[in-house]
């Protein structure tokens, strides 16, 4: 059996999309029979919620969408960009970030942001996913939830 592929998302504090992201990748992963062919973590650029779980309104979104999920925050590390075949920046800045700590162009990840799988991003031309953090309800994080799914689904369409 081959080794099994990999994908790091990356966020600004790994709390609300990039675990998201994960989640949902594993659970399209998981409905298309591929689970078993891929490992998923996240992370966040930055470390002001390392070993917190995710935020409240990430839970809520993915259980109202029939998945379960636990997770304890963690910071992105540059040592991930040789773990993971790809890193997935949620938005420009957190690719920008990355691509500027990144010791080399040697690096075994492809450094990508998740949202230009979108099928709808080539209509909207809008790849990034927004941080719904400071959102006062679940709105911005079940636009996050959609926009992870559709781009899941494709990126999985692509390289299962």
């Amino acid at each position: 059996m081959s080794e099994k592929r990999s994908v790091m998302f990356v966020c600004l504090g790994n709390i609300c999309r990039s675990p998201m992201a994960e989640a949902v990748f594993n659970e399209v992963a998981m409905q298309k029979g591929v689970a078993d062919k891929w490992y998923a973590e996240s992370s966040g650029t930055g470390g002001w919620h390392v070993g917190c779980s995710p935020d409240q309104r990430t839970m809520t979104v993915l259980r109202n969408n029939g998945i379960k999920y636990k997770h304890s925050a963690q910071q992105f590390n540059l040592d991930d960009l040789n773990k993971f075949d790809f890193v997935f920046g949620m938005d420009k800045s957190n690719v920008d970030f990355i691509n500027r700590k990144k010791p080399s162009d040697n690096t075994k990840a492809q450094i990508l942001i998740l949202g230009s799988f979108d099928p709808e991003a080539e209509i909207t031309g809008k790849t990034n996913i927004e941080d719904p953090y400071f959102d006062s309800d679940l709105r911005g994080f079940e636009k996050c939830f959609q926009q992870c799914m559709r781009s899941c689904q494709a990126f999985l369409d692509q390289y299962q």
